[in-house]
């Protein structure tokens, strides 16, 4: 087959021989394996080319259909088929944006178990089985809850009426950073907060409605008015500022899906980069030498069997993700940039020895996102400073400058940039303050 699919001429001349004599070893004769291997010979010539091109042929025509016609329904069912492969999710979650289709992040009021298409809107709201630590019987239970009774009105009324099963708190707390109850108008951060006594309260009114046991001042589940002593537990509003946000989406769906950190920034990107990660992974040549830019994902340090510090992590951008190893003496140069969700772009050899392809890295450079205002801070502080009192005074400090300008705090080889919160202004005397307050070393570049 492989002879005759691959037309290798000296593969099918080798094959005669073997052919020919099993058909005598089998009583068939010389002849008639002669015979019929000058018929099996120029038919290699043709047959694979046609049958294969009709298949394919075929197939292009019946997918451009769909495409064209129904792009919502065709690009949910591509999803759905590919929900466990992040890479191939994330070129599809591309399509959709580049057609004008909005993935939306799971809903408890319209999501399906898998992707489901809404053609009328061009929206296909993400499935609720894959949000991490939800299983599809959890989800069946929700769904079956939903289509008997309709809608869910708040977080509220989803834990008075699930399937006690469903209120387990690390699936819930999944669906609610994977912005599960955003259509219900609770802020995730708020939710978060109050998800648990929320359960507690829910699960014990369900246990004293089955023991007969009536609340002091009454049910409230069997009146359309409130009662005058709601016992509810108030949701606050409170809400993740844009990265920590699409940290936790990321963290619970494997994609970002509600908006991206590099949204707007692709003319950031490009000028940092060669091509993209895309057009790298589809005509890759080992050894050659390329800078990408993206996102660090799934960053681990690791120590190599002498004891030196390494490093792999993800790179994303808008398209398709790579794998990007930092062995120890480039990551004694450049480690300290590599932190989660930190937008860099990387120098690096290209290795397509195994699949799937790697880039092994030579440099990395920070890209800085804000394109206006002011330019981040970044402060360098020791370990050994770092106790309580030290870091109230310097949240004291940032809060009483607040501006525009991120915060980024490096402690030895780690670098985290601070919450929204704490972004600063840097021209009414905040470095002179710092460099009263911790030092002349504090200020880091």
């Amino acid at each position: 087959r492989k002879a005759c699919g691959k037309k290798i001429r000296a593969m099918i001349a080798l094959e005669r021989d073997k052919f020919v004599a099993g058909c005598e070893a089998n009583g068939y004769g010389r002849e008639l394996g002669t015979a019929l291997f000058d018929i099996i010979e120029p038919f290699a010539d043709y047959a694979f080319p046609k049958s294969h091109a009709y298949g394919y042929g075929y197939i292009a025509y019946q997918t451009a259909y769909l495409k064209a016609n129904y792009p919502v329904e065709y690009l949910a069912a591509l999803l759905t088929s590919v929900k466990d492969d992040q890479d191939r999710s994330a070129v599809y979650l591309s399509e959709c944006r580049q057609m004008g289709i909005t993935v939306l992040v799971p809903d408890i009021n319209l999501s399906a178990s898998v992707f489901a298409a809404r053609p009328e809107d061009a929206t296909i709201p993400f499935g609720l089985s894959a949000v991490r630590n939800v299983g599809e019987g959890l989800v069946g239970l929700v769904i079956s809850e939903r289509d008997r009774n309709g809608p869910f009105v708040d977080f509220h009324d989803f834990c008075e009426r699930v399937d006690p099963q469903v209120l387990n708190k690390r699936a819930v707390e999944s669906l609610v950073k994977a912005g599960a109850f955003d259509s219900l108008g609770h802020e995730r951060r708020g939710l978060l907060v109050a998800l648990e006594p929320i359960i507690d309260r829910a699960l014990a009114r369900r246990r004293e409605r089955q023991q007969g046991v009536m609340s002091l001042f009454g049910d409230g589940g069997d009146t359309e008015e409130p009662s005058a002593f709601d016992e509810r537990v108030s949701i606050p509003d409170l809400a993740f500022d844009k990265m920590q946000r699409l940290a936790y989406e990321k963290e619970m769906l494997g994609l970002y899906v509600s908006d991206h950190p590099l949204m707007g920034m692709e003319h950031l990107l490009r000028r940092k980069a060669d091509c993209t990660i895309r057009e790298l992974r589809e005509a890759p040549e080992t050894g050659e030498v390329r800078a990408v830019a993206g996102v660090v994902t799934h960053l681990a340090r690791k120590y190599t069997r002498k004891g030196d510090l390494m490093a792999i992590f993800v790179l994303e951008d808008l398209q398709a993700a790579i794998e990007v190893m930092v062995f120890p003496r480039t990551m004694a140069d450049f480690g300290p940039l590599l932190v989660e969700d930190a937008v860099v772009a990387v120098k690096g050899r290209l290795d397509t020895r195994e699949e799937p392809a790697k880039i092994i890295c030579m440099e990395v450079v920070a890209i800085e996102l804000a394109t206006g205002g002011d330019p981040p801070l970044r402060l360098r502080l020791s370990p050994r400073a770092l106790d309580e009192r030290a870091v109230d005074a310097l949240k004291q400090l940032l809060s009483a400058h607040p501006g525009e300008a991120p915060v980024y705090v490096r402690v030895d080889d780690r670098q985290v940039r601070l919450p929204a919160e704490f972004s600063v202004d840097q021209s009414n005397g905040l470095r002179g303050e710092l460099l009263a307050r911790f030092g002349a070393a504090v200020i880091d570049g």
